[in-house]
């Protein structure tokens, strides 16, 4: 599942270790996990960095211990950011640590989960591995997006872990959108919106409009119609160098809005292009087992696997 890079290794320099911890912004449980993995840490050379607003609340359960406060969008140098919560917490996370090329490490607490690693009961495991610096880095292909006048002035940028998507601001409106792969038309929907998912945003949006399951290390991504009104609104799978531009017509006083990963936005008006592309830093995922992802599907889909073909099997 994308390429992965351990790194145990007993050999490597005595730095001082600085580890994030972020924690959901609602979840009890959040609080209770971390501080047992917090108490974990005392004696081993590991310095807790926190971030978000609950660190007060946390440091209050373990006075015996400092956790430094950070700053997610200038964390400093940190070896790896542990997160106690579901998939929009480490999203979340993304955002500081994804330029820095940071490890991140979910503890889960939501429901479906696909990034997080481990659930909140294993914490002991947690503690121990990242200790012993017992684990690996998986790396995942992200995009970088690009928001361009009718003028050709760029007027605004980010990145996304999961999908950019193109999303009209007025209910009783379509949108009507040009997409080009590498410079090239393909096609013009009038349609809700469009979106481009990583193979990691899959299961998540693109998954409910209809796209396709693309496994973690399948370096590619994909294009999905939003309720189009055409017989060709398939979802696209692109090459993972592939250029995607989404113009929004001029021809409509439409506004949309375009946002990564449903965190970050930017209000559009008709005329304006949306270049998407590869991007220059890649998701870091730390994996404490090796966890096939269709085991991961499986399980957090519920999937049967128990059909007919299993009876009668040795």
């Amino acid at each position: 599942m994308g390429r992965l890079r351990n790194v145990t290794n007993s050999s490597q320099p005595q730095q001082p270790r600085r580890v994030g911890i972020l924690l959901h912004p609602a979840r009890p449980e959040a609080i209770d996990v971390a501080e047992k993995f917090v108490q974990g840490t005392i004696g081993t050379g590991i310095t807790c960095v926190g971030f978000g607003d609950r660190i007060a609340e946390l440091r209050e359960r373990v006075r015996d211990v400092t956790i430094e406060q950070g700053v997610l969008g200038d964390p400093g140098p940190l070896e790896l950011m542990v997160v106690f919560g579901g998939d929009g917490t480490i999203l979340w996370a993304a955002e500081g640590v994804v330029p820095r090329g940071v490890p991140l490490l979910g503890v889960n607490l939501g429901h479906v989960g696909f990034l997080a690693e481990l659930e909140s009961h294993d914490v002991h495991k947690l503690v121990q591995q990242v200790v012993e610096r017992h684990y690996t880095v998986e790396e995942r292909l992200t995009l970088d997006v690009e928001v361009v006048d009718p003028e050709g002035h760029q007027i605004w940028s980010s990145f996304a872990v999961n999908e950019v998507s193109l999303e009209k601001a007025a209910r009783e409106k379509m949108l009507d959108v040009l997409v080009e792969i590498d410079h090239l038309p393909v096609s013009r929907w009038s349609c809700d919106g469009m979106l481009v998912s990583t193979p990691t945003g899959s299961t998540a949006y693109a998954f409910s409009l209809g796209g396709p399951v693309i496994w973690p290390d399948v370096q590619a991504f994909q294009v999905v119609p939003m309720a189009a009104h055409a017989l060709f609104a398939r979802p696209l799978v692109l090459d993972p160098n592939s250029l995607v531009d989404l113009t929004l017509s001029d021809q409509y006083v439409t506004r949309s809005v375009v946002w990564c990963d449903g965190r970050r936005s930017v209000d559009i008006l008709p005329g304006t292009r949306i270049h998407v592309e590869r991007g220059s830093h890649p998701l870091r995922v730390a994996r404490l087992q090796e966890q096939p992802f269709t085991s991961r599907l499986v399980k957090k889909f519920d999937l049967n696997i128990d059909g007919f073909r299993s009876k009668g099997r040795p």
